[in-house]
């Protein structure tokens, strides 16, 4: 069995025995124990009562963080003419068509975030085995297939986490760094809860939101009262 650094250990040790803890008392713990020596994210993992075989069980979505994500958004937009000088002014990392479809196709993907106007989505379907699996296919349903490119290249950068249910139901995201205060963590943390909760598909039965755990990136997790966080 691998013996434990230090760090480590501690970080277990404050965990041990803490679950169903309120927001605050879980931000509060998580936080305390971020402790690399860089700027750890803080990331919410939901299980939900949802079977994402079935499409009107699917969940997904899209909330801009009051407080951002802390994190820098490389953001590509599928464009051309005047709709990819839009994207290129709004801070777009980069911008293309054919061009961008091969450089994708040959294995470079340097972006968090695709974006793409209608006219564009014959492309971009072509890419549909690369994007999908990394979540990065551009959807109308959460905003990314726009010919408002401008707006959707701000809203990226300016904190929007996009979420979607992966296979066992679950549904993860960023919202926020070590770095932030708790005040701003937990304004982020219940804004992403009640963002899924309103994406509650119509085929969902019993119990929607099963648990609800948070974490920093190299840190335990620790259980959330589901019903008093979802109260909010």
């Amino acid at each position: 069995m691998a013996k434990l650094g230090k760090r480590t250990r501690a970080a277990r040790e404050a965990f041990e025995g803490k679950d169903e803890l309120t927001l605050e008392e879980a931000v509060k713990l998580v936080k305390s124990n971020a402790t690399a020596k860089f700027d750890e994210t803080v990331e919410v993992a939901m299980n939900l009562g949802v079977d994402t075989r079935h499409a009107d069980q699917m969940v997904r979505g899209v909330i801009g963080l009051p407080n951002g994500t802390g994190k820098t958004m490389r953001v590509a937009v599928f464009a051309r003419g005047p709709k990819a000088d839009e994207a290129q002014a709004a801070g777009a990392d980069i911008v293309g068509a054919e061009d961008l479809m091969a450089t994708i196709q040959g294995g470079t993907i340097e972006f968090d975030r695709c974006i793409a106007t209608p006219d564009m989505m014959p492309i971009v379907g072509r890419l549909g085995k690369i994007l999908g699996p990394r979540n990065l296919m551009p959807n109308p349903k959460v905003g990314t297939v726009t010919m408002d490119v401008a707006q959707a290249v701000k809203d990226a950068k300016g904190g929007q986490v996009q979420f979607r249910a992966e296979k066992g139901g679950v549904v993860h995201a960023g919202v926020g760094k070590a770095s932030f205060d708790e005040a701003q963590l937990v304004e982020n943390i219940r804004a992403f809860i009640g963002a899924v909760a309103k994406a509650k598909p119509a085929g969902a039965k019993g119990t929607y939101m099963k648990k609800i755990s948070l974490s920093s990136t190299m840190g335990p997790g620790v259980t959330i009262d589901v019903a008093a966080a979802a109260s909010e």
